[in-house]
């Protein structure tokens, strides 16, 4: 008799903590989502908005719309609906590209198989999330050109501070009359790290495409493998950005179908850009956002008013370093073996104008304040005869003094009118 009635408070205990459980997961899930959508907009390059949001105990549902945080030629719309559970949360849901009028005009007809659909999971204990999607074939077609994209697959995953991307496409080809680009499969593997606010905030990526051909009628050129690596660091002081270029052999198989035309790598870095200006402009873009009109891809003036922020930006006199250029090609028997750097003077920047840089006169004045120097090592002879150099010259160096070129202390001939 005593275990029965033990039996219904046990039961009711039971509901309690399942209830309890169910609204710890739908208040968490929408904090976590919350808290992304906050961190995806303080990049500085995006707008999320939240058209529509239902929150419930047991499964909650909304709709976003992201969009260029300046002007609205295309939105990315965004339906979810999430099943709330004690341990996890289950979400699914569509997205749909949106163009505006002269994007549409401008891209063409796009058919697709079926709608893009995305699932994914919260865990409400870890806070980790997962989101995966499955891209259906598509076409897009506009004035006689063709854009096929032939399926492909994303993740996404990661906590607070710590996101990590995944896509694979299968194939994308672009045709264009006779003319053909075909590019894939390819992978992208991103990683971001950021704290609030991405005060600071650090992304690695590597894009791999396993092989690209672009056909003609009167030749073909291949290249396999082809590689890019990116780093891009905001600390407290600088924003730096690394990049490297790794390209398999470049073939065109109508010449020399068994020699490479050139293969090789380049890595550079751009740093010394000044962060607190950096982060200033990227407030200034969004406040610009918040009071321009929608419609606009740029509000007038929006440059004026941007400039002392862009100028600023380059107060540290950010400096170019060119690692490395190792490029072979065997099929012309030259090889690049090179590096140096590139500096830029930041003194009297209240000399320069932005909203000038279409006027020939202004952009010189930005090329006087490029300095630097470059060494080309064990130069082939005909390069340096090309130059007007001695025929046994074997390193050129090339100076840059105040935008204008010199090699070996002479000035540069005038290689493009000869």
């Amino acid at each position: 008799m005593r275990k029965e009635r033990l039996i219904v408070p046990i039961l009711a205990a039971l509901a309690i903590v399942w209830m309890v459980g169910q609204l710890l997961s739908s208040v968490l899930f929408e904090r976590s989502l919350r808290q992304a959508l906050e961190d995806l907009e303080a990049r500085g390059e995006w707008r999320v908005s939240r058209v529509e949001r239902s929150q419930g105990w047991l499964s909650s549902q909304g709709r976003l719309l992201l969009s260029p945080l300046l002007g609205r030629p295309w939105q990315l719309e965004l339906t979810y609906r999430a099943r709330h559970g004690i341990l996890s949360t289950d979400v699914e849901g569509t997205f749909l590209p949106r163009l505006d009028s002269a994007l549409q005009q401008a891209v063409g007809e796009v058919t697709a198989t079926s709608a893009p659909r995305w699932k994914g999971r919260y865990h409400t204990l870890s806070g980790h999330s997962e989101l995966q999607l499955a891209l259906a074939p598509f076409i897009i077609q506009q004035s006689g050109r063709e854009l096929e994209v032939r399926g492909g697959r994303l993740r996404l995953e990661g906590v607070f501070g710590d996101w990590r991307l995944r896509v694979r496409m299968d194939q994308l080809a672009l045709t264009d009359g006779a003319a053909q680009l075909t590019l894939g499969p390819l992978l992208l593997e991103s990683r971001y790290t950021y704290i609030e606010d991405a005060h600071h905030f650090a992304q690695r990526d590597h894009l791999h495409v396993d092989a690209l051909s672009l056909h003609y009628p009167a030749y073909d050129v291949k290249l396999a493998p082809l590689d890019i690596h990116s780093y891009m660091v905001l600390d407290e002081s600088e924003l730096r950005l690394t990049g490297e270029l790794i390209m398999g052999d470049v073939m065109v198989p109508t010449e020399a179908p068994d020699t490479a035309l050139l293969n090789g790598h380049i890595a550079m870095e751009l740093s010394r850009l000044n962060a607190d200006a950096i982060r200033q402009a990227i407030r200034r873009l969004r406040q610009e956002a918040a009071w321009g009109d929608a419609s606009l891809p740029m509000a007038e003036g929006l440059l004026s008013r941007l400039e002392p922020d862009l100028l600023q930006i380059l107060s540290d006199s950010p400096r170019l370093d060119v690692i490395t250029v190792d490029v072979d090609s065997p099929l012309l028997g030259l090889r690049v073996d090179a590096d140096g750097a590139l500096f830029f003077d930041a003194r009297k920047l209240d000399q320069l104008n932005v909203t000038l840089l279409d006027k020939q006169e202004e952009r010189a004045r930005w090329l006087e304040r490029l300095d630097g120097d470059f060494i080309w090592h064990d130069a082939p002879t005909v390069v340096a005869l090309w130059l007007g150099l001695p025929l046994g010259t074997r390193e050129l160096q090339f100076d840059v003094i105040r935008g204008k070129w010199r090699v070996n202390g002479r000035p540069m001939p005038d290689l493009w009118s000869q």
